[in-house]
């Protein structure tokens, strides 16, 4: 992984009361981690936000970015997502990753044939969801769980699949 690589931190949401406040929708694990990493800048590098103060509300951080003094200048920065660069992200633990690393990785079965591409990880709420598209039809979307994906080798590029039996259209047992 490149040491320029960005990754999305955060986005920022609609103004919050009159004094340039944001909702901010952070994309990490503590949500307040955002505060600690300092200058988040646009996907571009050509903005940069610091994170004044935030405190939590209910999904989101309600917070307070320098420079950003009323509802108006809070309402114009709507939408923007904020990055930061790869190496100032702490190191994973064990069975940890970024969903960054893995985008891009290639998809195999256990015998180590093709089977696609990750090209997302999502969570709708019930736990992480691994989208690997392959060469031909509609992308796969499979529990990211050990039994499905029980080998990731994010220096050798390539994710292990499972297909379990229900998608692969075995009859389960």
């Amino acid at each position: 992984m490149s040491a320029l690589a960005r990754i999305c931190v955060a986005r920022i949401g609609a103004a919050h009361g009159v004094r340039g406040e944001v909702r901010l929708w952070p994309f990490t694990e503590d949500p307040l981690a955002v505060v600690d990493y300092g200058p988040l800048s646009t996907k571009d590098g050509t903005r940069r936000f610091e994170v004044a103060r935030a405190r939590i509300a209910k999904d989101h951080l309600v917070a307070a970015l320098k420079g950003i003094a009323t509802r108006e200048e809070a309402e114009r920065l709507n939408g923007l997502e904020l990055y930061i660069d790869r190496d100032r992200l702490p190191e994973t633990g064990e069975g940890e990753y970024y969903h960054a690393d893995l985008i891009g990785l290639r998809a195999l079965d256990a015998a180590g044939a093709a089977i696609g591409q990750v090209v997302a990880i999502h969570n709708f709420g019930a736990g992480d969801i691994i989208e690997i598209a392959p060469p031909q039809g509609p992308t796969l979307l499979l529990p990211f769980t050990d039994p499905v994906v029980p080998t990731v080798d994010i220096a050798g590029g390539f994710v292990v699949i499972e297909i379990p039996g229900e998608i692969d259209g075995e009859e389960p047992p």
